[in-house]
């Protein structure tokens, strides 16, 4: 009897005990019972119901900052998202304005050359089957672009078209080894040609025997009969060293370009060249140098 009467005893207790952790974890999940039921069980279970809620209040509590801490990585993964966009929209306004600025310059440039352009965005750059050192601009023949005609950049001279489709043409660029230009030298007049290297410098080889290259020296295109493949005038580049070469008929010196090729993003071709030539009007006019005159104040003489 003894024996049928603990295992009785047992049971009740799994019974309550089940029962308790049954409405712990109804409460837990936010279910709410009809009061009646829940009065009626939690009278009569409250004392194993409060002993459990105190055992597993603390696993609600943590399966509770678990969710919170989902919700917070959620929130964190949505800001870095847009975050993320903003930098992308930033990078895409540094972008803008620098082509706007870059727009605004090219057609500057032209306007006090007198050339007759049309703008373009560089699209593609890379190398062709014909020529080393290329770009691919947006515009071609439906806008009055054809072969032969000059490309500039806010800076200068940037090459010639060599291929037109009907809305894009391939320009080769003045870095190309196969690219050469008689240019001259501003102020002296002394001509010379200009040949691509692959690189960032230029040869420059001085035709006149009369003449001197010096560092510093600016250069502009000769220009070409009917202005192509080259309008006068145009800023090509500044001389950065001068090679000596007791044994050479003429001089020669390795020359850094006007414009920044590795840079452009927006040209512009010159459709119809200028009916007088610029000269040296292009050349960039250096800062005048501003004088200060410090004048010294007098020492006071010393009182008898």
């Amino acid at each position: 009897m003894a024996k049928g009467g603990g295992n009785r005893s047992r049971l009740l207790l799994v019974l309550l005990l089940v029962s308790s952790l049954f409405l712990i974890t109804l409460d837990l999940r936010g279910v709410n019972l009809a009061s009646g039921i829940r009065g009626t069980v939690a009278s009569v279970f409250s004392p194993v119901e409060k002993l459990f809620s105190n055992l597993f209040s603390p696993i609600g509590n943590f399966a509770g900052d678990l969710r919170n801490l989902g919700q917070s990585n959620e929130k964190i993964d949505d800001l870095t998202k847009e975050i993320d966009q903003l930098k992308s929209k930033e990078i895409l306004d540094e972008d803008t304005i620098g082509q706007l600025s870059q727009l605004r310059n090219v057609l500057d440039l032209a306007a006090r050359g007198n050339y007759k352009v049309v703008a373009a965005k560089v699209i593609n750059r890379g190398s062709s089957a014909t020529f080393k050192e290329t770009i691919t601009i947006d515009i071609g023949s439906s806008s009055g672009i054809s072969k032969n005609m000059t490309v500039i950049s806010d800076g200068g001279l940037v090459g010639v078209v060599k291929s037109v489709s009907s809305s894009s043409s391939t320009v080769l660029l003045m870095s190309d080894p196969t690219f050469k230009i008689g240019v001259r030298i501003a102020g002296t007049q002394s001509i010379g040609v200009l040949s691509g290297q692959g690189g960032n410098t230029y040869l420059l080889q001085l035709l006149d025997a009369t003449g001197e290259i010096k560092v510093g020296d600016k250069l502009v295109a000769r220009g070409s009969e009917g202005g192509r493949p080259f309008v006068p005038g145009v800023p090509v580049g500044s001389v950065i060293e001068v090679q000596s070469n007791a044994s050479s008929i003429t001089q020669n010196a390795d020359v850094e370009a006007s414009a920044n090729l590795n840079r452009i993003g927006i040209v512009a071709v010159v459709v119809s060249p200028p009916k007088s030539d610029p000269r040296d009007s292009l050349i960039p006019k250096p800062n005048p140098t501003v004088t200060v005159y410090v004048t010294p104040t007098p020492t006071p003489s010393p009182s008898n």
